[in-house]
């Protein structure tokens, strides 16, 4: 059987009680609902970034019934998206900027989450740790290589916090699955990975023959701005950067890759020992320009042996228009499954959902994003290999439990930034192949870029603006 101290406690203590003749009564005896979390035993988080995504975030942690929301900070606190959670947790104190909400009421929370635009996060995510606080902060973990290695830096520096980025697909069946299958030797020997997102992004309608960033307009009135803008170079405000558009601009967004990637190659990263590519080559950049992400990307990052594994490439693609070549016996995955296939081996479906496949020696893999199960192709060779399969564990917790319990010591995170940054990484390395439109080489020791000193120089990051240095220092 197995115990632990607070299991151990809890039966000494009811054993104690049994023989002074006094009688346990449980949280449901006392109208508590079993599993009852007392506020003064849950997590004080404070949330940065309320609308959009951080919305949904605040919800889903809010509803674990591990922690007490005690601040909300949001650059626009009167925006319809930010209205509906401050109606949510009317106790909560209010701030438009994360700095002044750590000055006023620093010592009245725990743990932060982060769900700012990706350039954002970074700023918010190094005052929380030097702070002393936990961190949750949304996919990707920065917009740039060097602030990604500085947030590393710090988690290493502050062993104690618990650290961790939402791709949630770390806590559900995905997750669990293929270490599951790695350590029992079906997933081996992977020599190459698809990794795929075909569905429109917010830029697709945008004309990429630009010559200039948008024009200013008029800053609504509940908009901090100046704050906005953190420490990335400053534009004046067009609604075009605003409200999720952030993504589409190598400026502040990371595009359909730090988008998607995180859900689509996490497990592959992360048990495949990936770490960084040697070399990134862009074979496909439809509607490239200096501004805004392409029309479709291709992508191939290339990895080396590691161990016993074979050196391995994963090839990204993105855009309505650029859907991965599938292999035989892949399956019905399209719009209209009355398609034929070819017979050359090699099907074309109209549309992919969002997704990998595996490409081993022995057996091909295909998965969905998130937390989609991988299935073994064809359904023949499933057929056969179905006895050899290894038990799956379930999830202890999903990904906002998993960090809530973390922060109580109770769990450890299942992707903190030593694991999420090198990810992060790749994704920034893959930006810089788009942005610049040329093959990246890189050298994974030195993590520097050996072919490009302009892409080198940038890669180490542009001066912060005027004001944001302070962050960029562990």
């Amino acid at each position: 059987m197995k115990t632990n101290r607070r299991n151990f406690l809890k039966t000494s203590a009811t054993t104690a009680l049994g023989l002074s003749g006094l009688t346990v009564i449980s949280p449901s005896v006392l109208g508590k609902p079993m599993g009852y979390v007392a506020p003064s035993d849950k997590v004080n988080l404070a949330c940065v970034g309320i609308g959009n995504r951080g919305n949904q975030i605040i919800k889903a942690l809010a509803e674990t019934g591990l922690c007490n929301i005690v601040a909300l900070c949001d650059v626009d606190m009167g925006a319809p998206q930010t209205l509906e959670v401050i109606n949510m947790f009317p106790k909560a104190k209010h701030f438009q900027d994360f700095r002044v909400m750590f000055d006023k009421m620093g010592n009245e929370f725990e743990a932060i989450s982060v769900a700012t635009p990706d350039f954002s996060h970074f700023p918010v995510t190094m005052m929380g740790l030097k702070s002393g606080k936990h961190v949750y902060v949304e996919k990707p973990m920065a917009r740039t290589f060097r602030e990604v290695e500085l947030m590393i830096q710090a988690a290493k520096k502050y062993p104690k916090l618990a650290t961790q980025m939402g791709n949630q697909g770390h806590s559900e069946a995905n997750y669990f699955q293929f270490k599951a299958w790695k350590e029992a030797g079906i997933i081996k020997d992977i020599y190459a990975v698809t990794a795929h997102m075909n569905n429109p992004r917010r830029w697709h309608g945008w004309d990429p023959n630009i010559t200039s960033y948008p024009p200013a307009e008029s800053i609504p009135s509940t908009l901090d701005w100046d704050v906005w803008t953190a420490q990335a170079e400053p534009h004046a405000f067009n609604k075009d950067y605003h409200n999720g558009q952030w993504r589409c601009w190598y400026d502040f967004g990371m595009g359909a890759l730090g988008d998607w990637g995180a859900h689509t190659m996490d497990t592959v990263h992360e048990f495949l020992d990936l770490g960084l590519p040697y070399e990134v080559n862009p074979t496909l950049l439809k509607g490239h320009n200096p501004f805004f992400y392409p029309m479709s990307t291709t992508l191939e990052f290339k990895f080396p042996e590691r161990g016993d594994m074979p050196a391995l490439t994963l090839s990204w693609y993105d855009g309505v228009d650029n859907i991965p070549p599938v292999p035989a016996g892949y399956g019905v995955s399209e719009v209209d499954p009355n398609i034929p296939a070819t017979n050359q081996g090699q099907v074309q479906p109209a549309k992919l959902n969002p997704g990998k496949i595996i490409y081993g020696k022995d057996l091909t893999f295909k998965g969905g994003s998130h937390g989609s199960t991988l299935s073994i192709i064809p359904e023949e060779k499933a057929k056969e290999m179905e006895s050899m399969l290894p038990e799956v564990p379930e999830s202890p917790s999903n990904h906002f439990a998993n960090y809530l319990k973390a922060c109580k010591g109770e769990e450890k995170t299942r992707s903190p930034f030593e694991i999420a940054g090198p990810l992060s990484q790749v994704f920034c390395l893959g930006v810089m192949a788009q942005w610049t439109g040329l093959k990246i080489e890189f050298d994974r020791e030195t993590k520097q870029i050996t072919n490009n000193p302009l892409a080198n120089q940038v890669l180490a990051g542009m001066p912060p603006r005027k004001g944001w240095e302070e962050y960029y220092t562990v």
